[in-house]
């Protein structure tokens, strides 16, 4: 498994239209909250790979993924 703690992950809820794609791709890191909204349930529950897969399936792009060792956003991208 990738090393997925140096993530930190933000989900804009305003933004968030209840897709569940992130839910369905990394189910072990994301959820969808008694408001439908997409939340994070376990920030290292999936691969980095698979919580940046996740992120990408969100139609409105309202999922941040920052490494916390480097600074850097891994999505969105510029």
């Amino acid at each position: 498994m990738a090393d997925a703690k140096n993530l930190k992950i933000t989900i804009d809820t305003e933004e968030c239209i209840s897709d569940g794609a992130c839910a369905d791709t990394a189910p072990e890191t994301f959820e969808m909250n008694d408001d439908d909204k997409a939340v994070v349930k376990d920030p290292i529950g999936d691969t980095r790979e698979d919580i940046l897969a996740a992120a990408e399936e969100c139609p409105v792009d309202c999922i941040t993924i920052v490494d916390t060792e480097t600074g850097e956003t891994l999505y969105p991208k510029d």
